[in-house]
C-alpha cells in the first residue's frame, strides 16, 4: 500500500501528516502494552489490594479485564477507521462535536500528566529494595521519607523520558520495544519461578483475610476499594491508535495492538498475582501490606533472585512512563494543531530534524515534575495521585463511548460496506451496540467507584482533612469546570486547523474550521 493511502483518514479531520511513519507492528503493540505495563501496575498497588481485600482481591482482575475489554473493542473499531494522533480527542470530536472533543482531550491530557507522575513514583516501591543506596532521603523508616525519596527518583525518570521523546519517535520506539521485550520475558520467567515455590492451593483466592471487618463485616465494600489495584493497570491501550500517524499500516496494526496488549496483560498479570498469592508464606506479615508482591519475591525466591526480577520491574516502570509521556505528547499535539490549546502554533510545531513535536515533550515533563513538587509534603501521595489519574482516564473514555453510543442509536455510526470488506478493517458488526452499551455502563460504574470520597483511599493517614477525603471530586470538578470555562470563554473562538497542518485540498478541510 502506498504511503498516501495511510493518511487518507486524516482528510476527514482536515489534516496533513507532518509526523514520520516508522513504527511497525511490534512497536505499535509495545506502545500499548508498555502503557498498561502489567509488571508496574501489579507490583505498584498489590499492597493496596491485599490490605483492603486480602487474597480474594484477585477476582477484581478478571472483572476489570472484562469491563475494559468492552471499551477496548469499541476503541479498536474506532482505531481501524481513524488511526490518528491524539486518538481520544479526535474520536470524541468526530462523534460528539468540537466541544465534547475538547473536554475529552483536556481530561485525557490532564490524566496523562498525572499518570506520568503517579507511575514514576513506582520507582520508590522497587529501587530501594534492589539496593538500599537508592533511599537517598533518610533510611526510609517514615512515610514522609519514603514519599520525598519517591519524588526525587521520579524526577530523574521524568527527565529521562522528556529527553528521549524530544529526540523523536524512532528512538522512543527502540527503547520502548526493548523494554517491553524484557518485561514480557521477565513476566513469563516470573510466572515459572513463582509456580516452583507455591505453598498455598489456588483456593487461596477465596480467602478475604478478615478484611471485611473494617467495613462492618461487608466484604463487598472491602472488595470495591481493593479493586482499585486492578483498575489502575488495565488502561492506556488506546496509545497504539494515538501513534497512528507514525505507524505503518495503522488501520490493521492499531486495533490488533489495542486488543493484544490488553489480553496479554490480563493473562500475564492474572497469573503473576495468582501465583504470587500461592507463594505467599505469611499473609499477616506487615511487609506484605507495605510492599505487596515485592516482599513476596524476596521472601519466596530469595534476595538474589528477587532482586533480579525487581530489576525487570525497574525496566517496566521506565518504559511505562516513557509510553505515558509519549501518549500525552500526541494528545497535546493533536489539540494544538486545532489551535485548541494556548500557544497552539508553538505546541504543534514539528521538528524538521527529529519529525516530532519537541515543545510538548518539555512542557509535559515540567508539569509532571511540578505536580510532584507541590505534593512533596504529603505522604499519602502514592494512592491519592494514582486514583486521580484513573478517574480522569475513565471520564475521558466515557466522553468517547457515550457519543459513540448516541451515534449508534441514531443510526449515524456504521462502517461503509466498501471499507468493511477490506481485511485490514476491524468491525463489531451487530455486536457493536450491545458492547457499546455495556462499555458505557461499565465506565459509569467504575468512575463512581473510583471517585467515591472514601477516607481509606484519599485520606488513610493523619492528618485527616475533609478536603483530602473529597480530593477526587474537588480535583475532577475543578479540572472539568475550570478547564471548560477557559475553553468556552477564551479558546473556542480561536479553534481551527492551523495553516501549517491543514490538508492541501480545500475540500479536505473538516468541520474543525475556526469558530466565528
Amino acid at each position: 500500500m502506498s504511503a498516501p493511502n495511510y493518511d487518507a483518514e486524516l482528510n476527514e479531520f482536515g489534516y496533513t501528516n507532518k509526523l514520520k511513519r516508522s513504527l511497525g507492528g511490534f512497536a505499535t503493540f509495545a506502545a500499548g502494552i508498555s502503557y498498561i505495563s502489567v509488571l508496574t501496575g501489579t507490583f505498584q498497588l498489590s499492597y493496596f489490594g491485599l490490605s483492603f481485600g486480602g487474597p480474594a482481591y484477585w477476582w477484581s482482575w478478571p472483572i476489570v479485564f472484562v469491563g475494559q475489554l468492552l471499551v477496548a473493542l469499541s476503541f479498536a473499531e474506532l482505531a481501524s477507521r481513524y488511526p490518528i494522533a491524539g486518538s481520544i480527542y479526535n474520536w470524541a470530536k468526530k462523534l460528539g462535536g468540537q466541544h465534547i472533543g475538547w473536554l475529552a482531550g483536556w481530561m485525557m491530557l490532564l490524566a496523562s500528566i498525572v499518570s506520568i507522575s503517579a507511575t514514576a513514583l513506582a520507582y520508590q516501591n522497587t529501587l530501594p529494595q534492589i539496593w538500599s543506596g537508592f533511599q537517598l532521603i533518610g533510611d526510609g523508616s517514615t512515610s514522609t521519607e519514603q514519599a520525598v525519596n519517591g519524588i526525587l527518583l521520579a524526577l530523574v525518570l521524568i527527565l529521562f523520558t522528556t529527553l528521549v521523546n524530544a529526540f523523536g519517535v524512532k528512538l522512543m520506539a527502540r527503547i520502548n520495544s526493548a523494554g517491553v521485550f524484557i518485561e514480557l520475558v521477565a513476566a513469563v520467567l516470573l510466572i515459572i519461578a513463582l509456580a516452583l515455590v507455591v505453598v498455598n492451593p489456588p483456593t487461596v483466592v477465596f480467602d478475604t483475610n478478615g478484611t471485611e471487618s473494617a467495613f462492618g463485616g461487608n466484604y463487598l465494600g472491602a472488595f470495591l476499594v481493593a479493586g482499585i489495584a486492578s483498575s489502575y493497570v488495565m488502561y492506556g491501550f488506546d496509545t497504539a491508535a494515538s501513534l497512528g500517524e507514525e505507524s505503518i499500516d495503522p488501520q490493521r496494526n492499531a486495533p490488533e495492538a489495542i486488543l493484544r496488549a490488553l489480553i496479554a496483560s490480563f493473562i500475564l498479570g492474572g497469573l503473576i498475582i495468582l501465583l504470587g498469592l500461592m507463594a505467599t508464606r505469611d499473609f499477616s506479615a506487615p511487609q506484605l501490606a507495605e510492599s505487596g508482591l515485592q516482599f513476596v519475591l524476596n521472601d519466596a525466591l530469595g534476595p538474589l533472585v528477587g532482586r533480579l526480577f525487581l530489576l525487570s520491574i525497574f525496566v517496566a516502570i521506565t518504559v511505562c512512563v516513557l509510553a505515558v509521556h509519549t501518549a500525552a505528547i500526541r494528545i497535546a499535539f493533536a489539540m494544538a494543531r486545532d489551535n485548541a490549546l494556548p500557544a497552539g502554533s508553538l505546541l504543534a510545531r514539528v521538528s524538521p530534524r527529529f519529525r516530532t513535536p519537541i515543545v510538548p515533550a518539555v512542557v509535559i515533563g515540567v508539569l509532571a515534575v511540578a505536580l510532584l513538587v507541590v505534593n512533596i509534603g504529603q505522604p499519602q501521595i502514592f494512592t491519592a495521585v494514582t486514583s486521580l489519574a484513573i478517574i480522569l482516564i475513565y471520564i475521558s473514555y466515557l466522553l468517547v463511548t457515550v457519543p459513540m453510543l448516541v451515534a449508534r442509536l441514531r443510526g449515524e455510526w456504521s462502517v461503509p460496506k466498501s471499507e468493511a470488506k477490506q481485511p485490514r478493517r476491524f468491525g463489531l458488526g451487530k455486536l457493536g451496540l450491545p458492547i457499546n452499551v455495556l462499555a458505557v455502563l461499565w465506565g459509569l460504574g467504575m468512575t463512581i467507584n473510583l471517585a467515591w470520597p472514601r477516607r481509606e483511599v484519599y485520606n488513610a493517614e493523619p492528618p485527616y482533612h475533609w478536603y483530602l477525603q473529597y480530593s477526587s471530586l474537588l480535583f475532577v470538578g475543578a479540572a472539568a469546570v475550570g478547564g471548560f470555562a477557559y475553553y468556552w470563554f477564551v479558546q473556542r473562538h480561536k479553534v481551527g486547523v492551523l495553516a501549517d497542518h491543514a490538508a492541501e485540498s480545500p475540500s479536505d478541510i473538516s468541520a474543525t474550521s475556526p469558530v466565528a
